[in-house]
């Protein structure tokens, strides 16, 4: 007896089920995306969402020209603890002392320049140099000595503290010279014919388009050249135009006031650098590997002391600009200046994207963590909210952030 066996075709999808067509394809598309990337996407949209929310309540006052401008202003020094804080923290340790070495190297410019009248550039360098030793002999402690880095940079938030008592005589010292004070309060000079714009702001914010587009793009050609799963093209090409928007706005506000300030070009400066280190260089791999998995990367051949000495010596140079820029910023050295900086350059870390245990962040995650904080401080100052309940608002936040974190990582395990 045989059998007759009729092959079944499979019957058409409905119209609109399938992922790349239909209605709500995209739709669907863009929840798949950030069911997926929860961790990377997360908190862009929560600093969105946290702009949005803040233009309503204040009336539009938020991203008005002058104050987008006083925010990039307010902000930078943390930002740029911020990417340090973020490169100790994934190599699995933590600074305590950032805050400190930052009052501490701007009372040392102003020794410098308004006591000795040493000319700025010379200053500038020393100040550099003396985070450079500040680091090197925190992270020579840590990795070679093998003492803990809570314990090294604890003291060295006491120590760099007295010391700056000391330079200054519980005095403040200042005005800083003209030149130095660009710095961390200058702006891109007037250049070309009237637009009613700043010129060189537009056309950096043009140059940064491109390069933004050229980056992602080439991002996304080589992962598909080594077979590693990307999103679909049109999750892709939303995700473009969403950087592309927020680009051209920023550019748009700043060249309507007085342009980009010369801070934001040495951060971006900053930001494309390391954000290129972490994700090409050798060095950055190694960063991640001792963070994750430090057994296996002595196994594979990583030298995690060095590796660690290298990142407090980094951190000590970068606490070292960020003081500079704080202190050129109030034109004056304070015995005071500096006070929870670190804890705002840790709390940026990890609302960025940060791990407790290491081996996880990046640097564009702690730029956007520095900006939810400042954003809510400068939204909460428009507001009039009093400091007591800032205080209450941005311990929420970090809890929600590090919670985020946690719950992420137990789904991802289960």
């Amino acid at each position: 007896m045989s059998t007759d066996v009729t092959a079944k075709t499979p019957a058409p999808a409905p119209p609109g089920r399938s992922g790349a067509a239909g209605g709500g394809g995209l739709l669907q598309l863009v929840l798949s995306g950030l069911r997926r990337n929860m961790r990377q996407y997360g908190m862009l949209i929560a600093l969105g969402l946290i702009v949005v929310l803040f233009e309503i309540w204040t009336g539009g006052d938020l991203l008005l020209p002058r104050n987008v401008s006083n925010l990039v202003l307010q902000n930078s020094y943390i930002l740029i603890l911020a990417i340090g804080m973020m490169l100790v923290i994934i190599a699995g340790h933590i600074d305590l002392s950032v805050g400190s070495l930052t009052a501490f190297v701007g009372a040392f410019a102003a020794v410098l320049t308004v006591q000795h009248h040493l000319a700025w550039p010379i200053a500038l360098v020393l100040c550099l140099l003396v985070g450079a030793v500040a680091g090197a002999v925190q992270g020579f402690l840590i990795a070679y000595l093998g003492i803990p880095s809570f314990i090294v940079t604890l003291a060295g938030m006491l120590l760099f503290r007295g010391l700056t008592e000391i330079l200054l005589k519980g005095q403040t010292l200042g005005p800083f010279p003209d030149g130095l004070q660009k710095i961390g309060n200058g702006f891109l000079p007037e250049a070309g014919p009237n637009t009613n714009y700043q010129n060189l702001t537009l056309l950096l914010g043009l140059v940064l388009v491109a390069a933004v587009v050229w980056q992602e793009t080439r991002d996304r050609r080589r992962q598909r050249e080594f077979a590693l799963d990307v999103p679909p093209a049109r999750l892709f090409a939303l995700k473009l135009l969403a950087l592309v928007a927020a680009i051209l706005v920023l550019t748009l506000l700043l060249a309507s006031y007085k342009g980009a300030p010369i801070v934001l070009l040495v951060l971006g400066v900053l930001v494309v650098g390391y954000g290129y280190v972490m994700r090409n260089a050798v060095f950055g791999r190694h960063i991640y590997a001792i963070g994750g998995n430090l057994p296996a990367a002595k196994l594979s051949g990583v030298k995690d002391r060095r590796i660690t000495f290298q990142v407090f010596l980094n951190m000590g140079v970068l606490a070292a600009l960020a003081g500079l820029v704080v202190a050129v910023r109030l034109n004056a050295a304070s015995p005071k200046a500096g006070v929870n900086f670190e804890l705002e350059a840790i709390a940026s870390s990890f609302i960025g994207g940060a791990s407790m245990s290491g081996g996880v962040g990046t640097v564009l995650g702690a730029i956007i963590g520095g900006l939810v904080l400042g954003v809510l401080n400068n939204g909460m100052n428009l507001l009039s909210v009093g400091t007591d309940w800032q205080q209450v608002i941005k311990g929420l936040a970090l809890l929600v952030a590090v919670g985020f974190d946690v719950w992420n990582k137990r789904k991802s395990g289960s």
